[in-house]
């Protein structure tokens, strides 16, 4: 960052430009002393001191105690960027449950808490369990409502950039609902609404099974199993939020994934596809045959999205996964082969708390402009 003057511009732009450097520079970690901070980001020392002080004003940085034992002599100024200066919240609402979790501004989770739900339910009772879990969640982590910055949620179906869910099979009487605006009402901050399938590849590149990966195809199997995909490190939402939904298509084996695994024959435990799953785990020849079939009828759908957007990893997750390495041993052995590059194919790192890991992402993502916009 340079002090040069831009040509015919305000002087606070200028400010603007040192202020989002310098906070950059600390959000990077560690504790700087101030002439440190000033040689990474190319500013004297007074322009960096003038900034620090507004940045502390706002709550954004603190000056570190003096180390003890440092020696002779006045020990050196050092700062810090004040994580705890607000809260991200992400929410899963699935049809099975909701998730919360609430993280400070550098992405620790302070705290989190899951309820089921009722598959069958509407959505006033959805919505009032979801108030009830951010709630507790809050009161868990000892963050106050006010404290804030933006929330992130995720669900099943197409999602329009307002938060109205535009198509969804899943939740009963979720589409066409506002779920941005129904949750706006509980909150003083931003809330963005994003697809369960998108949050969850945002989640697994963040720390999960593809950190630090740019180009992502995420697996999200259950009910129906959606894909989320990241080229170039962004998330592809296409034009209407649809990118991904290739599950519509009943060839390429998709739609009521978790359903065949109650289909013919039989199967051969109890509790439907959960059985199916637990008695997988176990090594039932029957089970572990289901579920292999299921992942032929999956691998169709899963290699169409590989060859369309050539990942270098894909990941899988969701609750059909619970069926121990099968289901991802058997998709890795048939869908690679299909692939014309040497693509990685992983289950999912973080299970099933991937989406709301990938909403507290979203929020932070939010902040973050906001932290560095200069306009």
């Amino acid at each position: 960052m340079s002090e040069i003057s831009l040509h015919g511009g305000d002087p606070s732009v200028l400010r603007r430009l040192n202020a989002a450097a310098t906070l950059r520079a600390l959000r990077g970690g560690g504790e700087p002393t101030l002439s440190e901070l000033a040689g990474q980001v190319g500013l004297s020392r007074p322009t960096t001191e003038g900034v620090l002080a507004e940045l502390a004003e706002r709550g954004l940085v603190a000056e570190v105690p003096p180390r003890s034992g440092t020696g002779l002599g006045r020990p050196a100024r050092r700062y810090r960027f004040c994580s705890e200066a607000g809260y991200a919240l992400g929410i899963d609402v699935d049809a099975h449950w909701v998730q919360v979790f609430a993280a400070d501004l550098d992405g620790r989770v302070a705290g989190s808490h899951r309820v089921d739900l009722g598959v069958g339910w509407e959505p006033p009772e959805r919505l009032a369990a979801v108030r009830g879990a951010v709630k507790t969640c809050l009161s868990r982590a000892g963050v106050e409502r006010s404290a804030l910055w933006a929330v992130g949620a995720g669900t099943p179906g197409v999602v329009d950039l307002d938060g109205t869910v535009r198509f969804c099979t899943v939740v009963p009487g979720w589409q066409g609902l506002n779920l941005g605006r129904e949750l706006g009402r509980s909150f003083g901050c931003p809330v963005y609404v994003e697809n369960d399938a998108n949050l969850a590849a945002m989640a697994e590149r963040w720390r999960g099974a593809a950190r630090d990966v740019d180009d992502v195809l995420c697996v999200l199997a259950g009910l129906h199993t959606g894909t989320g995909a990241l080229i170039g490190g962004r998330l592809h939402r296409g034009r209407w939020g649809g990118a991904g939904e290739v599950g519509m298509l009943p060839e390429l084996g998709l739609r009521d994934t978790m359903a065949a695994l109650t289909g013919t024959p039989p199967p051969p435990a109890d509790g439907g596809p959960e059985g199916v799953l637990a008695a997988a785990r176990r090594d039932d020849p029957e089970a572990v045959a289901l579920v292999e079939r299921l992942a032929a009828r999956m691998s169709r759908g899963i290699a169409a999205m590989a060859l369309a957007l050539d990942p270098e990893v894909i990941v899988v997750g969701g609750p059909l996964t619970r069926a121990g390495d099968r289901l991802v041993d058997e998709l890795r052995r048939r869908v690679l082969p299909l692939c014309l590059g040497p693509v990685r194919l992983e289950a999912s790192a973080l299970g099933e708390e991937a989406v709301g890991i990938g909403a507290v992402r979203l929020a932070l993502d939010r902040i973050d402009e906001n932290l560095f916009r200069v306009d």
